[in-house]
């Protein structure tokens, strides 16, 4: 090969490989680019609709959710509480996991206790029980730039039956938030069944918030460690509030409604710390 040959061929290649590393490089960033989706179903609530006596609607939509799921592909869907209506009934349990089941295992299903799940006083027996079909009732994952906190909320709203679980996941949350800040993650955001507030954070106290004294607490505890959402469920309709930055996401039911909005399921996406989401009707 002459000098000349040789020149374009090496100029060829030197080409060739500028082109493949900005390739990889635009490939990189639009990969990178892409927000992160997640899906809140809650109150699934086997037996709510004909107060145990069967659950067959809970069914249809429970599977028509998880059919939906396994055509959007979200990055996890999370239950966030009133997985049946009767605690610890075993139909009801089996037919919640036989569904959950059908969901794509490449999806990660995360479930949360609810006051139907751990009762509205939870003692520690009824925690045992809970965990012992459903796994832990608090816990933390990382997916991307979210650092999500699932919390047990009915040892919030009534410690009465179990101070010293409730004292324990209060000092659990206080080391929690230290490692979410140091995780790097752009968003912090907490699960849980109830809402502390539904509107506003000085509402008055009612069934379906957290008494006021310990709503402050948490939302102090919350703010001060940069969670930016808190998504529950609970009130069986949407409902949205703010304290400063941080918002209150109550979700409607995949189960039986209670009020105007339909049974569905909430759509979220988490892109560069902002966090966006929409109610999907079933």
């Amino acid at each position: 090969m002459n000098t000349i040959k040789f020149l374009r061929y090496k100029s060829l290649i030197i080409v060739a490989v500028l082109l493949l590393l900005s390739f990889s490089r635009s490939t990189a960033q639009k990969v990178a680019k892409q927000p992160l989706v997640f899906i809140q179903m809650t109150d699934t609530q086997f037996g709510f609709f004909e107060n145990d006596q069967k659950f067959a609607k809970e069914t249809e939509n429970f599977e028509k959710a998880v059919a939906t799921a396994n055509q959007l592909r979200p990055a996890f869907v999370i239950i966030t509480g009133d997985l049946v209506n009767l605690m610890g009934d075993p139909a009801q349990i089996a037919e919640y996991k036989r569904i959950a089941a059908k969901l794509d295992p490449s999806i990660k299903l995360y479930s949360v206790p609810g006051n139907h799940d751990v009762a509205n006083k939870p003692t520690p027996e009824i925690l045992a029980a809970y965990r012992k079909e459903f796994g832990a009732d608090y816990y933390t994952f990382k997916k991307g730039d979210l650092f999500a906190i699932v919390v047990n909320s009915g040892l919030i709203s009534d410690a009465s039956g179990a101070t010293e679980e409730s004292e324990k996941q209060y000092k659990w949350l206080e080391s929690t938030f230290k490692k979410a800040k140091k995780s790097g993650c752009k968003s912090i955001v907490v699960f849980q069944h109830h809402p502390f507030f539904l509107e506003n954070p000085d509402e008055k106290d009612q069934y379906f918030n957290i008494p006021t004294p310990i709503r402050k607490k948490y939302l102090k505890l919350y703010k001060e460690n940069g969670v930016s959402h808190i998504f529950a469920g609970h009130l069986h309709r949407n409902s949205f509030g703010k304290d400063g930055e941080m918002e209150m996401v109550t979700t409607g039911p995949v189960g039986r409604p209670l009020g105007k909005d339909p049974s569905g399921f909430r759509i979220v996406t988490v892109k560069d710390g902002n966090i966006n989401h929409t109610y999907q009707a079933l």
